[in-house]
């Protein structure tokens, strides 16, 4: 009966399941349905179709990168090693495409004669493809010939950065596109601050007055610069053949990501770099790509404002920089500048003008009035003027400048007011313009009117000395008093004048209502304040992520404005200050090498008493080396340019340190308790890496307190058992007289004084109530083996056949001394717990810790080193920048590019399978331009962005008279 209701019970659970899956399918069914009536491209008919490419078409374009043609790369890399010209890496076209790449060209470049130095590839006249191109001349810029063959993006149907196969990159999007909205809080036209004029001043040379290079040196350096321009030409072979369209390449699995907006990251980011190392045919190519880019439409709901402006603006401005700008002929890097420029220009459309870092740019949230952040990252914020400040330049608009100028003053006033730590700013900054503490207290007092009851108490003694002891209940005296204590208010709350548009919304003259249009929002008023600190309670300070290139623009926007702008030198000269007073320091190593890095500081407000440091040593720092030898430079601080080297130093032995040859991303040193004065202090570093050290050797020594007592214990219990049994033994005898057992013959006196000497080292672990932690005497350094109960009855036990029975008691054997286990539950001396650490960590010596192991293609390092070598001609950071190079590319190549690594402690590391758009943007661009001719991008012409991007310099005398 009871299988019966089993079998019941089976049935039903099982008709539910049947039931389940059905439901299922029928979903997935109308999920395909609904699936299928969202928008998608229109598929081209038959006639827009273009002809099938001829066969001798087909061999011309398969002599591209093609997806099966998977060793292109690698022979890309054998051929550049054979022959030192540029190998060339045609693009892939669809075979279905007839139309020709377009013969993009230029004239020999004529606007700056400071560049006459500076070989760009050769220039070649222009052509026009049969089916009609957009061709770029000289004197008319673009324009069209016949009907276009590039497929200019159909903003009906949503479609992005394309593919190689000219298809949008994600064909289920949504439509909608970014379109130019209504300002809610404009500047007004008299009120734009205009770029600086005037002729720019006399500003020291930066680089070293290079003489002739022997012929050896010259050998070594062009050897060394085709093995960098062979890694950069596999890296874009791979991005080519496998991302093209896409942001980055995932260079171990050959596939693609896109954690920006899916707008070609690394090919926009690399432009220049192609330009720099003379590879013309591929950056034409690119620039076919670029023009297919629509900015109006991306993967993501929020464009991150600061990483789009340093790697797509910065990178379209600067590869129309080097390529000759006006004169060089490729005014499509201009527009889609332009184009993407318009789209950012709205994130200033708040309050106070400060920009929004993450921006919906979709119409229905770019429509609303917003706020800056009031929890912004310092570096985000202030790392936008230098592309702003160059498009304005090369477009003569002054709203360009005007957006970043703005947060130059708010800065320049901040640094003007003070800090926690005068001269640099906390990483967290409230940006948004709005005085919370002041707002409440006004809103207390404007209650307080509307009730009757506001005297000179209300909102904590707002009106001062103003206040009016007969008070005007009218309606007109209550608005009078109401805007006297929003008055007071204001001028407490330190309102900045570079912040003069903090108004909520232009109201109607007539009415006094809000003009709204339909679905917006209104942003509620609040007491206006300048930029302060976002932090939670404490505040950081440090020249690491987060933080760094805004402190870097300063300087280099003193430059690129022609020294025109005084504020970015007073800016830059009090943050080294600064610097030098309360972050650098010297780590203890063992080689005693004098080098320095930057330290990060914590404090709530009062740095004096309550400062802590963390002693970091972190990747993007290493830009600091450079920052401090160019602002030496160009500021006349010699000193400067010394702690830039030291800087530098410290950045190249954190690479030689290591197993892997590289810098791990974070780690910790050993500050030199004098700077001076830094020996290797061996027991001072091992009391680093143990911080209780002190009581280690009590916990140790107390240990072996508490187990002498225990084995004392042990041992009294085995002599009181030991001697009562042989009592009762002795008693057995005396009761059979005349039987005289052999062992009782045998022994004597100094006999049973021995055996008992020999018990007592061979006693057995008692039972579990007679210690007091039975498993760690059981595995105590493994001296006693321990016998089971059973063996204690072993004296009442029948002899064996032919034997007698024994009256002496068995010993258990013991364990020699040389064979002992190792006690692991006595605690680790400090010495012991110090040479754990380091083997469990694989810690190089001098670090304290790694906490981040990995390493993402970064260019910080190489970067510094890069303007060593131009700042003082030394050609030993060429050499340190060889070893670096050697130690990235041993572990970091792939057959399609280079991955970013797990963990530079091993010898082996694992690739990520990563290659950041600053692969090729930054760290190549940087190993090139350190064994290129010096006058390649001369830091005397060009200023570089944070992403490697030069942008060039107004022309002036250079020099000091």
């Amino acid at each position: 009966m009871a299988r019966v209701r089993r079998y019941r019970y089976y049935t039903f659970f099982a008709a539910i399941v049947v039931f389940l899956l059905y439901r299922v399918v029928q979903n997935s069914e109308q999920w395909e349905t609904v699936s299928a009536s969202f928008p998608h491209a229109a598929p081209r008919s038959k006639s827009q179709l273009p002809p099938p490419a001829s066969d001798s078409q087909s061999d011309t374009l398969n002599k591209g990168i093609s997806s099966e043609d998977d060793h292109l790369p690698q022979r890309i890399l054998d051929s550049t090693g054979k022959d030192s010209t540029p190998a060339q890496v045609p693009a892939q076209v669809p075979a279905q495409v007839p139309a020709q790449v377009p013969d993009i060209t230029t004239t020999q470049q004529t606007e700056d004669a400071d560049d006459a130095d500076f070989k760009h590839p050769p220039k070649t006249d222009t052509t026009i493809n049969k089916e009609g191109v957009r061709a770029y001349d000289h004197d008319e810029a673009t324009k069209d010939i016949a009907e276009p063959a590039i497929n200019v993006p159909d903003k009906s149907v949503g479609q992005g950065a394309k593919d190689s196969e000219n298809k949008p990159i994600n064909p289920a999007a949504t439509a909608i596109h970014w379109k130019k909205v209504p300002e809610h809080f404009p500047v007004p036209a008299s009120e734009i601050i205009p770029l600086p004029t005037g002729k720019p001043k006399k500003i020291p040379t930066i680089q070293y007055a290079f003489g002739k290079e022997s012929s050896e040196s010259k050998e070594l350096r062009e050897r060394r610069l085709q093995q960098v321009k062979a890694e950069m030409e596999r890296s874009w072979a791979g991005y080519w053949k496998y991302a093209k369209g896409h942001d980055e390449l995932s260079p171990v699995s050959k596939k693609f990501r896109d954690p920006f907006c899916g707008w070609a990251a690394t090919l926009v980011d690399s432009l220049d770099t192609l330009w720099i190392m003379g590879m013309e045919e591929e950056f034409k190519e690119a620039i076919v790509e670029v023009e297919k880019i629509d900015f109006t439409i991306g993967k993501r709901a929020e464009i991150p404002v600061f990483e789009t402006t340093i790697r797509y603006l910065g990178g379209l401005i600067a590869a129309y920089d080097v390529s000759g700008g006006k004169s060089g002929g490729y005014d499509i890097l201009l527009d889609k500048a332009l184009e993407l420029a318009e789209i950012l220009m709205g994130v200033f459309d708040t309050p106070n003008r400060m920009p929004v870092l993450y921006y919906n740019w979709k119409p229905s949230f770019a429509s609303q009035p917003k706020r800056a952040s009031s929890n912004a990252g310092v570096a985000e914020l202030g790392s936008l003027a230098m592309e702003f400040t160059r498009l304005a330049q090369i477009t003569k608009e002054d709203k360009y400048y005007d957006a970043v100028a703005r947060i130059t003053d708010a800065l320049y006033e901040w640094q003007e007011s003070g800090t926690s730590i005068p001269g640099i700013f906390p990483e967290h900054v409230d940006a948004s313009g709005c005085n919370h503490t002041a707002q409440s207290e006004l809103e207390a007092a404007q209650n307080a009117v509307e009730l009757g009851t506001y005297d000179e108490t209300d909102a904590h003694g707002i009106a001062g000395d103003d206040f009016d002891p007969s008070p005007d209940l009218s309606l007109q005296g209550q608005r009078a008093r109401s805007e006297k204590a929003r008055s007071s208010l204001s001028k407490r709350s330190g309102k900045s004048s570079a912040l003069n548009l903090n108004i909520a919304k232009k109201k109607d003259s007539k009415t006094g209502n809000s003009d709204l249009g339909s679905g917006e929002r209104i942003l509620p008023e609040c007491v206006s304040q300048g930029l302060t600190s976002g932090g939670w309670r404490h505040e950081e300070y440090g020249m690491g992520g987060s933080q760094d290139s805004t402190y870097e623009y300063f300087p280099k926007q003193w430059l690129l404005l022609g020294g025109l702008e005084p504020k970015y030198k007073e800016l830059h000269l009090k943050v080294s200050e600064a610097v030098k007073k309360w972050l650098l320091f010297r780590p203890m190593v063992p080689d005693d090498r004098d080098i320095l890095f930057s330290a990060k500081l914590t404090t709530n407000g009062e740095p004096e008493t309550d400062a802590q440091k963390q002693y970091e040593v972190t990747h993007l720092t290493c830009f600091i080396g450079g920052m401090f030898g160019m602002g030496g430079k160009i500021f006349d601080v010699p000193t400067d340019v010394e702690i830039g080297k030291k800087l530098t130093e410290g950045c190249v032995w954190a690479y030689e340190s290591t197993p892997s040859g590289i810098m791990p991303e974070g780690a910790h040193v050993l500050p030199c308790p004098d700077a001076k004065n830094c020996p290797w202090n061996q027991t001072l570093y091992e009391q680093t890496l143990d911080p209780s050290f002190a009581s280690r050797e009590e916990q140790v020594e107390e240990y072996h307190k508490r187990k002498a007592k225990t084995k004392a214990a042990l041992q009294i219990a085995k002599e009181e058992k030991h001697n009562a049994q042989n009592l009762a033994a002795s008693t057995r005898n005396k009761n059979q007289p005349g039987k005289l057992s052999h062992d009782d013959t045998s022994l004597d006196d100094s006999q049973v004084e021995h055996d008992n000497v020999k018990v007592q080292k061979r006693a057995p672990v008692p039972a579990e109530e007679d210690l007091q932690d039975d498993e760690m005497e059981s595995r105590f350094k493994g001296k006693i083996l321990k016998l089971s109960d059973s063996d204690n009855d072993l004296e009442d036990s029948d002899p064996a056949p032919g034997f007698k029975k024994s009256d002496v008691d068995q010993v258990p054997l013991q364990v020699d001394e040389d064979t002992e286990e190792e006690d692991t539950l006595r605690p680790l001396s400090h010495k012991e717990w110090v040479a754990h650490k380091i083997e469990s960590e694989k810690l190089p010596t001098g670090f304290v810790d790694v906490n981040w192991k990995a390493y993402i293609l970064r260019p910080e390092a190489i970067e510094s080193v890069w303007y060593m070598y131009r700042i003082t001609g030394d050609q030993k950071w060429q050499d340190k920048g060889w070893k670096m190079f050697k130690a990235i590319t041993r572990h970091t190549t792939t057959a399609t590019g280079n991955s970013a690594i797990d963990n530079v402690l091993s010898a082996n590391p694992k690739q990520s399978d990563e290659m950041e758009s600053f692969w090729t943007a930054e760290t190549l661009k940087y190993f090139y331009l350190l064994y290129s001719e010096p006058n390649v991008i001369s830091l005397d012409q060009y200023v570089l962005n944070t992403e490697a991007h030069p942008f060039k310099r107004p022309k002036a005398p250079f020099g000091v008279e």
